[in-house]
């Protein structure tokens, strides 16, 4: 029975919902395209209604098969409204559909940054082939080797990072949901710690770090942070990462994680200087005096001729008495 038609956008989209619903793809791709059309008619500025629009639409073609209209519509939608889920996800779909692992990988990826426990994206990601499906949904970091080589995860374009204000779901979770998710999260974290990293990732990590490092000479400390922060997901078995992060969060007067950073770095590498200075730099700013003097003392065992450490000594040693 064909649905019940409106001269509203929402009805339309309504109407469009119910076909998709029904496995009539083609006539919801119409419904939704008659609902866009109106909307512009209308000179309608609801870019979030627009977005779901072309998104649902894109869901259509994507079942149809139809790739490529899949992903300019995706892209229509993520030019509306951007980090949106749906289209990041069904962009990635077509993507992957068409070999382009690259791009779906990105997407891939983006999506995770947004919620890391997407089971579409990690499966994607992890080379997951979906059964039943064709076979141009191949394994997709086997591919990305087999067309770029080992060094594959250098070659791709850049993934962009999420703001903070695009990672909406967590917030949205009920209190008893978010607590499980978040020893799930404690848990993932754990386990990525004890992960060896690969000779791609180390590589990758490193550039990252020679990033952040260029933007910390040109004094942007919070990209620099970003970059860090990256190359850090690539591999944490770095020290004067760690180390250089915490830098930047000193600039920017964020002492508790200037703590936490060259605490890590610390852990990794017990003779390292600069973790040394910078987190006693930082015990000073919190007014732990204490912790400043003990962070001192064991730099210039390792350093005695430290020039600045012996400066920063005196200070928190005025502060003490």
């Amino acid at each position: 029975m064909a649905p019940k038609l409106s001269d509203s956008v929402q009805g339309l989209r309504a109407a469009g919902n119910q076909s998709f619903r029904n496995g009539q793809f083609g006539e919801a791709a119409a419904l939704y395209s008659r609902a866009l059309q109106l909307m512009q008619a209308q000179g309608s500025s609801d870019l979030e209604e627009e977005s779901v629009l072309y998104s649902n639409r894109a869901a259509c073609y994507l079942k149809d098969g139809n790739c490529r209209d899949c992903i300019k519509d995706c892209t229509s939608a993520l030019a509306l409204v951007p980090f949106s889920m749906k289209p990041l996800l069904r962009r990635a779909s077509a993507y992957e559909a068409l070999e382009k692992y690259p791009l779906a990988y990105v997407d891939y990826k983006t999506v995770l940054q947004i919620d890391d426990s997407v089971k579409a994206a990690l499966e994607g990601i992890n080379s997951w082939k979906p059964p039943g499906y064709p076979a141009c949904f191949s394994r997709m970091t086997g591919a990305l080797m087999d067309s770029l080589g080992p060094e594959w995860r250098l070659k791709l374009p850049s993934i962009p990072l999420v703001p903070v204000s695009a990672q909406k779901r967590w917030d949205s979770l009920p209190p008893e949901n978010r607590k499980e998710k978040a020893k799930s999260k404690s848990k993932e974290t754990t386990t990525a710690k004890n992960k060896v990293p690969s000779a791609g990732d180390v590589e990758r990590a490193r550039v990252l770090k020679e990033e952040g490092n260029e933007l910390v000479k040109k004094g942007n400390h919070k990209k620099a942070i970003e970059k860090y922060s990256e190359s850090l997901s690539f591999s944490n078995l770095e020290s004067a990462t760690y180390s250089n992060r915490a830098l930047c969060y000193l600039v920017l007067k964020q002492y508790k994680e200037a703590v936490k950073d060259c605490t890590e770095a610390l852990k990794l590498d017990g003779k390292n200087v600069k973790a040394f200075y910078r987190r006693a730099q930082a015990y000073k700013a919190l007014k732990d005096y204490k912790s400043s003097f003990a962070d001192i003392s064991s730099l210039l065992q390792i350093e005695p001729r430290n020039g600045p450490a012996q400066k920063l000594k005196q200070e928190v040693n005025q502060k003490l008495n």
